[in-house]
């Protein structure tokens, strides 16, 4: 038998397309297994190296569980909406439904290669209108529940992608999607109120199999964060200004105050002073510059406002200052300014504000030097206080709550719990997206469409630029936009502005169990069957922004009573990027099409099979972390494919009926089987490939001759991670089909450590040790022990090589 890769990949490939083996079968057939990967964009560039690896991650875990006979729902479909699809759309020149649909059928052609079994007959796309209908449908719920509201405050807008962006889409002050700077437009838009469940997000991530890190990111965008709210009013003025603080310790010692220089009460604060509009412009160039730049405590730059906020406990007049550091959402966007913070420690001495430290280090040398104004002191744990009264000489970590309930006491705070996290901008001024179903009308303001007329549908037109106005394209179709008021009958407008792109991947894996329902969007009885997944396979990249929004979504259904579960995700896993050197910035960089560093994984498969892809994606590294692709180690896994099939066909290796299989062999076959369990279970894939290699080495070096037993459960534990080869040996050796075995076990008593410490001598001497399985034969100790003994053994000439069975070998030489 020859191993031609392509050629039994693309007969596997059609056998599975006929017959589906990996077919999803009813709600309750039995434990069911919900592995989900996260839906792709189909762009336009197609999927490179870099999306096999989470495709081909998951796969491993659906194929295990169908084995173990598992219920398996292992699904795949289209995140199609949004800017991603539109601008591939606009650079190609059509309509993004004619592009999608083109892209589509690329993704669906490259994935069948990937032979990861995804049932397609569960296939969802976004833009599909029976499936958008219960996206509206999930905005009307909220809407209802007074969790959708619309808003005219200023947000943030992308002047490349000419639409407004939630704060999750901005990164590093530019758009998250193609990194242009971005600004602040006051525009109409629909908002959604994620903040109403900041707490039960935070709490909720408690009970979840995630990545530590993800869960770190969740909470700290939440930003939950218990401190005292102080109140301070302007000298001469009626106007009172908050400050929330974390850190209160150091109240005593506020010596001025701090505002953003696009703080929205500027103009009110500053109505007063004569030179107000000349401020408020200086202000709105300090507010643009700011943004473009990471404020130290080196560039700090204020504008003095020449008013000042009476200090509540000390009376001291504080000076207010417009500063650049300080951000409007953050705390308040007005912050106290004193000695123990680095940047109000610069701040005060470029502008030489007088500073009082309250707070001194218990070393001598280094109290001195903080009361004198030399040093900036900020241990906030360690640091003791000078400062109030009642707790000087206190060392603050020992009376922090004291503290605080003593200024709560003395009213010169309350207590407040603030949260970095605001609510979702909701609305895109795109065309290519869900509409949503709301309409204006005169007479009844905004009234929701009614269930029944959903969905809405998104018009077909030929022009679908965005524009700057602040207005989405449909608002330029009149036979769309004007409608009848479903309240009254007037005339009324369609909301014009569409969902993001996240409105349809924020539930998707509650419509895959019953992707054709049409009375609902999901089906009690699937729901309580399969939900929630059990395990979800993505990029990190979504652990703010998709991630976050989901939990949102099933939380919010959840509490109205659609849901019998309130997280979506029992276990997350995410894949790390595969990286590639860029001739464009001379680095080693994340595949992109823009940086000219993709590698397309069709020729790699028309080169060297499906099968070597699979297995060096799995083999570059562990999984959870980035890895550089090296061409190189195709050659490798190619070279341990034809090996393991030259082996597994030649005849001499093979066992005939009635023939027992060497003790010796069943213990190494056994433990194959454990350790590629263990190290699948510890999701370290790329140490399990390198348990088939090991073991392969040791089967042809001792030439072991397997039972047909032991080669059915080597090839069904390889089927998981080559599955082509597997299927086409069992067929051709075994008879058999691998939708008729099972997933192997182990017979603990054969995987016993059954080890012993040989020692390793020169002459006589002990020059080392080795550790071999009980009753390794010589030829075998003997290979490994030269290679240690390298050292000794060189330029020595061996003249005899004593072995005394699962003891020492001992080289007897001469120069």
């Amino acid at each position: 038998m020859q191993y031609n890769a392509r050629l039994i990949e693309k007969k596997w490939q059609r056998r599975w397309s006929e017959t589906q083996p990996h077919k999803t079968k009813d709600v309750g057939n039995g434990k069911k297994y919900y592995c989900l990967d996260m839906f792709p964009y189909p762009s336009g560039s197609g999927l490179h190296v870099g999306h096999w690896r989470g495709y081909v991650l998951s796969s491993i875990y659906a194929n295990r569980k169908r084995l173990e006979g598992y219920n398996v729902l292992h699904p795949m479909g289209w995140d199609a909406f949004g800017l991603p699809a539109e601008n591939d759309a606009l650079k190609k020149g059509i309509h993004p439904r004619i592009s999608t649909a083109k892209n589509i059928a690329v993704f669906k052609q490259q994935l069948e290669d990937v032979a990861a079994f995804y049932d397609w007959s569960k296939e969802i796309n976004t833009t599909d209108p029976d499936y958008y209908r219960w996206t509206q449908w999930i905005f009307l719920k909220m809407y209802h529940a007074g969790l959708a509201y619309q808003s005219y405050q200023p947000i943030n807008w992308c002047p490349s992608c000419l639409t407004g962006l939630a704060n999750e889409e901005v990164v590093g002050n530019a758009c998250e999607r193609c990194g242009t700077g971005i600004v602040e437009k006051k525009i109409r838009q629909w908002v959604l109120r994620i903040t109403n469940y900041a707490d039960k997000l935070l709490e909720g991530l408690d009970r979840l199999d995630w990545p530590e890190k993800v869960k770190r990111m969740q909470r700290n965008w939440i930003g939950k964060s218990d401190g005292l709210l102080f109140s301070a009013q302007i000298k001469n003025s009626d106007i009172t200004l908050e400050m929330y603080s974390k850190h209160f310790e150091t109240f005593m010692g506020d010596t001025f105050v701090t505002i953003a220089p696009d703080h929205p009460l500027l103009p009110e604060i500053l109505a007063s002073v004569p030179t107000c509009s000349a401020i408020l412009e200086e202000a709105a160039d300090m507010a643009q510059k700011s943004a473009t730049r990471d404020v130290s405590d080196r560039n700090v730059e204020g504008i003095f406002t020449q008013l000042y906020v009476i200090h509540p406990a000390t009376q001291l007049e504080m000076p207010l200052w417009i500063a650049n550091y300080v951000l409007k959402d953050y705390g308040t966007g007005i912050v106290r300014g004193n000695a123990h913070d680095e940047r109000d420690y610069a701040f005060a001495h470029k502008y030489h504000i007088p500073l009082k430290p309250v707070m001194v280090p218990a070393d001598p040398v280094q109290m001195d030097l903080v009361v004198h104004g030399i040093m900036c002191y900020t241990d906030t744990e360690h640091g003791i206080l000078l400062e109030p009264a009642p707790y000087a000489g206190k060392v603050i970590r020992t009376v922090r709550e004291e503290l605080g309930n003593y200024l709560v006491q003395q009213k010169f705070a309350v207590p407040h719990t603030q949260y970095k996290l605001r609510d979702w901008i909701f609305s895109r001024q795109r065309y290519w997206g869900e509409p949503i179903p709301l309409v204006h009308c005169a007479a009844c303001g905004v009234v929701p469409v009614p269930e029944q007329e959903l969905p809405v549908l998104l018009p077909e037109v030929e022009q679908y630029h965005p524009t700057d106005t602040g207005e989405s394209p449909l608002a330029t179709i009149p036979d769309w936009v004007n409608t009848t008021c479903p309240q009254c009958g007037g005339v009324a407008a369609r909301e014009t502005n569409t969902m993001p792109q996240w409105a349809g991947s924020c539930w998707y894996f509650l419509r895959y169990p019953t992707p054709q329902l049409e009375t609902a969007p999901f089906s009690d009885k699937a729901l309580k069957y399969w939900l929630p997944v059990d395990l979800y396979v993505g990029g990190i990249e979504h652990a703010i922004l998709h991630l976050l929004y989901a939990r949102f979504y099933v939380k919010v259904l959840y509490d109205l009573g659609y849901l019998p579960f309130d997280e979506p995700f029992k276990q997350l896993f995410n894949q790390g990027m595969v990286c590639k050197y860029s001739e464009k910035s001379g680095l080693v960089e994340k595949m992109s099409k823009s940086k000219g560093n993709v590698v397309n994984p069709d020729e790699i498969v028309h080169s060297y099979g499906s099968d070597a892809l699979r297995m060096y994606i799995l083999f570059m590294g562990p999984p959870e972390l980035d890895c550089e692709w090296q061409d190189t180690g195709l050659e490798g896994i190619r070279r341990f494919l034809n090996r393991f099939w030259n082996y597994s066909t030649n005849p001499e290796m093979i066992l005939l009926e009635g023939q027992t299989e060497l003790p010796e062999v069943t213990r190494s076959v056994h433990r194959l089987i454990r350790d590629v369990i263990e190290r699948i279970d510890a999701f370290k894939p790329n140490t399990a490939v390198a348990s088939f290699m090991e073991w392969l080495n040791e089967a042809t070096h001792n030439s072991m001759r397997l039972s047909r037993a032991s080669l059915e459960k080597i090839l069904v534990l390889l089927s998981c991670f080559a599955p082509h080869i597997a299927s086409e040996l069992l067929e051709n050796l075994l008879n058999k089909q691998l939708s008729d075995c099972t997933w192997p076990t182990y017979n603990p008593e054969f995987v016993k450590i059954l080890e012993v410490t040989i020692t390793l001598q020169v002459n006589g001497k002990v020059r080392s040790t080795l550790a071999m399985p009980v009753g390794a034969r010589q030829s075998l100790v003997e290979e490994l022990a030269h290679s240690n003994l390298q050292k000794w053994l060189k330029g020595q000439t061996i003249d005899k090589v004593i072995y005394v069975q699962d003891k020492l070998i001992n080289y007897v030489t001469r120069s």
